[in-house]
């Protein structure tokens, strides 16, 4: 019974990683939100509490300001990155370039924070952690999450290298270069997921990996978009 209720949770993370990369757009946030509740009360049948998860009501205050320090951190590092062309290319997403205005924002302030980020940050950093920590220990707790959340960016990025001129440069093109894409993002985000899990082990809170998480996704769409705009002298509208 030890593994049971952690092997629940990488299944129904695996459903909706599936169901997410194949079903219609407006299925995402629904489905996140559903996801989130079944992991919620997995972890908390599992008897994990909810300061275990990161929603302790205590930590909610402090969780907010040093997220809110995290979303300025990521602004300024966006601001200097798309100051230069050599990291600016990197940007440059004809996915994302693709949106209208409307929706960016929708994007921006409606599918990422309550879509992504609350399910991915509840379901990584809250359940699977708290889970895992409370079996094994809390080095394996972030191994784990962060192994599997590197994971959970497959379906994802398997078209990252065609979108991006300036990764596919760097990568290749083709099966090649579609293989090296996805062993980066794996690698790349399973070590995001690890600092996501310092952070929230460090405040006590899922409000502060949120916020990181946040920025990173909702500003990179927003910074991308403008980039992507300017450079085929689009209005920004």
């Amino acid at each position: 019974m030890l593994f049971v209720p952690v092997a629940a949770v990488l299944v129904v993370l695996a459903l909706l990683n599936v169901a997410n990369n194949t079903w219609k757009e407006h299925w995402y946030v629904p489905t996140c939100l559903a996801g989130t509740v079944v992991l919620l009360g997995i972890g908390l049948l599992d008897k994990q509490s909810w300061s275990q998860l990161g929603l302790g009501p205590g930590t909610w205050l402090p969780g907010l300001v040093w997220g809110l320090a995290c979303i300025g951190a990521v602004l300024l590092v966006y601001l200097v990155g798309t100051a230069f062309p050599f990291t600016r290319k990197f940007f440059f997403d004809e996915r994302t370039g693709g949106q209208t205005g409307r929706d960016l924002m929708r994007n921006a302030l409606f599918i990422v924070p309550f879509g992504t980020v609350l399910m991915e940050e509840v379901a990584f950093r809250g359940v699977l952690l708290a889970m895992v920590h409370s079996r094994f220990g809390l080095v394996w707790g972030i191994a784990v999450s962060s192994f599997v959340f590197g994971l959970w960016h497959i379906l994802p990025s398997l078209s990252m290298h065609q979108s991006n001129a300036a990764v596919s440069s760097i990568v290749g093109e083709g099966r090649t270069g579609q293989a090296i894409s996805v062993v980066l993002t794996v690698l790349g985000t399973a070590a995001a997921g690890v600092l996501f899990c310092f952070l929230r082990q460090w405040s006590g809170s899922l409000f502060t990996p949120m916020g990181l998480h946040w920025a990173l996704n909702g500003f990179g769409f927003v910074f991308t978009w403008a980039i992507v705009r300017r450079r085929r002298q689009v209005p920004l509208t």
